[in-house]
């Protein structure tokens, strides 16, 4: 109603409007509107691998962050959650913030020291241009179920991490990582009522593969999305440079992957690209197991955008990285640490990055015939 301030947002004094809503408010009403800041952390070796991210959930009125790092054996998270408000411009959810100090080039990622295992102040600069993915849109029984697209680079980490009893100094000569910032829909929080989908039909299958890779002076990112019969959802390679200059396509992406028997997890992989000579071979050095704590939908208590109340929450989950592995099983994501041998135009290169996986469903490239399938 007219006279009415409580619909307005700080943001809604600068030029940003895409729509005649207030900034407050996104221009779908789909519950699953996201909005999300995702960060790697990891110093060039198989020591540790840390991820975090910020995201905001607009018709579902929540803000969460959460930190998830694999060191010495051990699986650490701290996650917080609060309701979100009108500001969206206010990224802190308690003892999390993100500062955007230099849009597309530097942002400063905090969490503050408290009764838990881990805390941060991390300053993120690119190496590369900020990149647009290609949109990502998948329609099921008449409903979009996703629809959202990423900005991606690689980066240089300065500052501090405290992890358990080990307080490390970070410097950008080896302390390399990448980010993503993302928004659009994708399922999030509580469950719906499954409706059609859960007729008694099979659950569709999602296999993908991420992978940020970063070079001393360029970056190779992949990604690709297939269904049941191998066909490509979504699929990219870009090779993009340090110094500025245009982007070079280097086609489809194309995925050897090498399981450990009785599983699907990958321990090694090499990428090339249709029609050209270079190729990339992918060697997992350590993995995080994502689906455990931090929010990406093994945990029936804490999932992106689920509410958990009026008052600001934080906990803490450690254990195990065995255990955390073993929770996961083949249905969670994995972030896998990774070095990246590559044999390109300017000969025998070894960069760094994050190899993602998450494999649902049956994949008859892979020999999967169904959900519980595994590799011989």
């Amino acid at each position: 109603m007219s006279g009415d301030h409580r619909d307005l947002s700080p943001l809604d004094d600068f030029p940003f409007h895409q729509t005649s809503e207030s900034l407050a408010h996104v221009a779908t009403s789909d519950r699953n509107f996201y909005d999300r800041y995702y960060f790697n952390v990891h110093h060039c070796t198989g020591d540790l691998f840390m991820a975090l991210g910020v995201g905001q959930y607009p018709n579902l009125g929540v803000t969460d962050a959460f930190a998830a790092v694999v060191h010495r054996g051990v699986h650490r998270v701290v996650r917080a959650s609060r309701e979100l408000g009108n500001d969206r411009g206010d990224t802190s959810v308690g003892p999390f913030r993100v500062e955007v100090l230099e849009p597309l080039n530097r942002l400063r990622v905090v969490l503050e020291p408290g009764e838990y295992e881990l805390s941060f102040d991390l300053t993120w600069t690119a190496s590369i241009p900020a990149t647009r993915e290609p949109r990502q849109f998948v329609r099921r029984h008449g409903r979009v179920w996703m629809d959202s697209v990423r900005l991606a680079q690689t980066g240089f980490w300065a500052g501090t991490l405290r992890i358990g009893e080990d307080e490390l100094a970070v410097a950008p000569d080896t302390w390399w990582g990448s980010r993503d910032r993302s928004w659009g829909i994708r399922p999030v929080g509580e469950a719906e009522p499954a409706g059609i989908g859960g007729n008694g039909g099979v659950p569709p299958t999602f296999h993908w593969v991420y992978a940020p890779m970063q070079f001393d002076d360029f970056s190779i990112l992949v990604i690709a999305q297939e269904d049941e019969d191998g066909v490509r959802v979504v699929e990219e390679a870009v090779k993009v440079f340090r110094d500025g200059r245009h982007a070079e396509s280097l086609g489809r992406p194309d995925l050897e992957l090498h399981y450990s028997p009785g599983s699907r997890d990958v321990k090694s992989a090499v990428v090339t690209f249709a029609g050209r000579a270079e190729r990339v071979r992918v060697t997992q050095l350590l993995p995080l197991h994502m689906a455990v704590g931090s929010g990406y939908g093994l945990d029936a208590d804490w999932r992106h955008g689920m509410y958990q109340g009026p008052d600001l929450v934080v906990q803490q989950v450690v254990l195990p990285a065995a255990e955390a592995a073993a929770k996961s099983g083949m249905f969670g994501i994995t972030e896998r640490l990774s070095r990246f041998d590559y044999d390109g135009p300017e000969g025998l290169r070894t960069g760094f990055g994050l190899f993602e996986t998450l494999f649902i469903g049956a994949h008859k490239p892979s020999g999967f015939g169904d959900w519980l399938a595994v590799a011989p």
